[in-house]
């Protein structure tokens, strides 16, 4: 193996192992269930849930207090027996919608959905309107004889000096 393939390979294989830890750097051994399915329900709850510190990244991601936190309490409410939904629903009542990764399409939850393609509109649309009213760009002047003169000097000069023979001489339309 060539020693690109081989650097290539090594790379792939510490992003990999990067991959796979980075899933539970958040949630630290104290926090864990020692019950394997509730902790995988605690996990997966946490996933769809929304730091509301960090914004975009997951409760189960986030090493923020609140996370922790959060992560504590789903942990009790399914110890205490509360299913996903009323582990969710407890949450929701907690912190609001923004707290959901997925939030329900909803009045109260229309600046979320709508909020980022709304912008995205009226930037393009601020866009289209400047365009519009910028004047179109006015043609060069065209060059007087002393500057065609002067312009068709500099080519004969610099035909002569390249070498390159006869270089053609710009058109005079007038």
């Amino acid at each position: 193996m060539t020693r690109p393939a081989r650097s290539a390979v090594l790379a792939l294989a510490v992003l990999a192992t990067a991959s796979v830890l980075t899933s539970a750097r958040a949630v630290e051994p104290d926090e864990m269930l020692p019950d394997p399915a509730l902790e995988a329900r605690a996990r997966e709850i946490s996933r769809e849930l929304r730091c509301v510190v960090c914004q975009n990244q997951s409760v189960d991601d986030s090493n923020a207090e609140v996370a922790h936190d959060i992560r504590r309490a789903v942990r009790e409410r399914l110890v205490a027996g509360d299913s996903d939904s009323q582990v969710r629903d407890y949450m929701v009542a907690r912190y609001g919608d923004y707290v959901l990764m997925k939030p329900p399409f909803r009045m109260r939850t229309l600046v979320l959905w709508l909020g980022a393609p709304l912008v995205l509109l009226l930037g393009a649309l601020g866009l289209w309107w400047t365009a519009l009213r910028r004047p179109p760009p006015t043609p060069p002047a065209p060059l007087s004889e002393a500057e065609k003169e002067k312009v068709a000097a500099l080519l004969d000069s610099g035909a002569s000096d390249s070498g390159a023979g006869d270089a053609p001489r710009p058109r005079d339309d007038g």
